[in-house]
């Protein structure tokens, strides 16, 4: 399994910065690849994938989530994969946004775009294109989210 890091500064405070990015059904406007993203209920998305022009179709559990910080996941079915987003104030007007994702590539091409280094590049070029979304729209988001998901109880050993 490898992990991505990528980072983007965002013209928006985190608030607004946070809200945009709680929106899922608006990711397919900014990442590539992604057709479509069915937020399900507070904690379940289904999502449909093209990845390495094979189309796909995946759920995924919101595992921790709170407000103005971060927003972390993974996958039920599918590629497997989870990650984390957050979200950290630069000034009153600025952003950081970093996503970190631990993907293990399923299938031939998957792998091979691995290697190449191609989901690094999808994945800076989608917080790019978010970066350019939110600023276009002058800060203002199109939704928000602000509930609170509880990261689950770990068992100890």
């Amino acid at each position: 399994m490898g992990t991505i890091t990528k980072t983007v500064d965002v013209a928006a405070d985190v608030t607004t910065v946070y809200n945009q990015w709680t929106q899922f059904a608006d990711f397919p406007r900014f990442m590539e690849g992604v057709e479509r993203v069915e937020q399900r209920d507070d904690t379940h998305t289904h999502w449909t994938v093209t990845i390495a022009g094979v189309t796909k179709e995946f759920d995924a559990t919101i595992t921790e989530q709170h407000p103005d910080e971060r927003v972390a996941w993974q996958s039920d079915t599918g590629p497997n994969h989870a990650g984390v987003v957050t979200v950290h104030r630069i000034d009153d007007a600025h952003s950081r946004v970093t996503v970190q994702m631990d993907i293990d590539p399923e299938g031939f091409a998957e792998n091979v775009a691995d290697k190449l280094g191609v989901l690094d590049r999808r994945v800076q070029g989608d917080l790019d294109r978010f970066k350019t979304f939110l600023e276009n729209r002058d800060g203002n988001e199109t939704g928000a989210w602000r509930g609170d998901v509880e990261r689950p109880a770990q068992n100890g050993g």
